[in-house]
């Protein structure tokens, strides 16, 4: 982070402050404190900054942001709001760069497109992004003030669970370009329906000047009927041969997918190191962006055939003659199915599918955790073990099509059975929402076989 004065920050926040000097650093925690910093407090469920605004300036923060009065005198400055003030502060910084900015959303894939979109920018410019899920209103400031004058692009992801989250962090990032990857039905317990989280994800939008381009799934039902008068849009895909974007002749592997990508630029065949049909999209979307700034889709796509999936997204881990799929990242229907399908995929003695449940999907749980059973049908998988309360419909669902259903909800005894069962040439898919924490058994089993041959 570069410099900027205390005077500069209160305005920027809507306040005062007759504190001079200057700081370059914005903290939220006084556990990462840096001598001279900024300190914001912020009130979450169950914390509040506020209690540490006095320890704050003992470890070394200048000056602190808060909504009353915490006896810090000319150190404090007051505001109405401190989450509107992380983001209100983060927009003024980022207003002090003038470099292009891609923002990304969307209910699944947002933060593996966010990944490649960066890997495909990074060919020609220094380019920033979100650090692992830091993509919230907290997360997306903090990685604005990570900005320095070595940056010459941006790429950041923005996730939401209710309306108008989106609206605030697109004001603070003003995307010169937006891709929304799809509508699917994550958060729908509080958005209400596909429409509420198309509204949501369009939001985007809000931040962005007329005339700035907008990069969308074309295959998607509901992006599918986007018009937008104020911004021309750019669609990408696999069942429309007129989309500007498309892919053809995919051949998805175990640990890879090819496919021809076809663009202005041509025809260019492209085999890429991680497998899945779902990754073609991401690709594509990534190809797409770095069109808008110069790189051509033969240089996009070589920079994919390097990229290696991020955190707990789908990587693909041999032990003891076995591979594991680990995709504990996060979940949704639209997710499970693409997991379930690699596995499918694959040529394994036993395909095992471990499924957690899918949090925030309200009155449409019960059916979506269903359609999971249905996909592990589908796709031929030999045993389901679920884990939590939820996922007894994905069981359920499967009984009689998958020749070894059954359900837990103790992962000690999840993870000892599947321990006991596991065999060279077994495939073994881990899936569930973050909250589930599933790779408690990952790790579990991974320290089981621990000097086994």
């Amino acid at each position: 982070m570069k410099s900027i004065t205390f005077k500069e920050a209160a305005a920027a926040v809507k306040s005062t402050t007759e504190l001079n000097g200057s700081f370059n650093c914005v903290c939220t925690d006084t556990r990462k404190i840096e001598q001279g910093c900024l300190f914001i407090a912020i009130k979450g469920e169950n914390f509040d900054g506020h209690e540490f605004a006095a320890k704050a300036i003992e470890l070394g923060a200048q000056a602190v942001i808060c909504e009353k009065d915490c006896g810090l005198g000319v150190n404090q400055i007051v505001v109405e709001s401190t989450r509107q003030a992380l983001l209100d502060l983060a927009g003024y910084y980022r207003s002090l760069f003038n470099i292009p900015v891609i923002g990304i959303t969307g209910s699944v894939g947002k933060t593996t497109t966010k990944e490649m979109v960066h890997a495909v920018m990074s060919v020609k410019y220094n380019t920033l992004k979100n650090e692992g899920n830091l993509n919230n209103e907290i997360g997306v400031p903090l990685t604005l003030f990570r900005l320095d004058e070595s940056h010459e692009a941006a790429v950041i992801e923005m996730g939401m669970s209710g309306f108008e989250e989106i609206a605030r962090m697109t004001a603070a990032v003003r995307p010169d370009v937006a891709i929304i990857s799809n509508i699917g039905v994550s958060h729908i317990e509080k958005l209400g329906s596909r429409e509420g989280i198309l509204k949501a994800k369009l939001e985007i939008l809000q931040g962005m000047k007329n005339g700035a381009p907008v990069i969308l799934n074309g295959d998607d039902d509901m992006l599918s009927t986007v018009s937008l008068a104020d911004h021309p849009i750019t669609r990408y895909g696999i069942e429309n041969k007129d989309f500007a974007f498309v892919a053809e002749n995919i051949n998805v592997g175990e640990t890879q997918v090819a496919f021809d990508a076809v663009c202005s630029d041509g025809r260019i065949g492209v085999e890429l190191p991680f497998p899945g049909k779902h990754n073609v999209y991401n690709a594509l979307a990534a190809t797409a962006a770095g069109s808008f700034f110069g790189i051509s889709a033969q240089d996009a796509l070589e920079a994919l055939k390097k990229y290696v999936p991020a955190g707990m997204r789908q990587k693909i881990v041999k032990k003891c003659g076995i591979t594991f799929i680990e995709d504990c990242y996060n979940a949704s229907p639209d997710s499970q199915a693409a997991a379930l399908a690699v596995l499918g995929g694959m040529n394994a003695k036993r395909k095992i599918a471990v499924i957690g449940d899918m949090l925030e999907l309200g009155s449409y749980s019960a059916q979506a955790h269903a359609l999971v059973g249905e996909k592990a049908v589908e796709n031929k998988i030999d045993v389901l073990f679920t884990y939590g309360e939820r996922s007894v419909e994905t069981a359920k669902a499967a009984q009689g099509g998958v020749n070894l259903v059954k359900s837990f909800s103790d992962k000690q005894q999840l993870s000892a059975e599947l321990t006991s069962m596991l065999e060279q040439g077994d495939a073994i898919l881990f899936k569930a929402s973050r909250g589930m924490k599933l790779e408690d058994v990952i790790f579990s089993i991974y320290s089981s076989l621990e000097g086994v041959d």
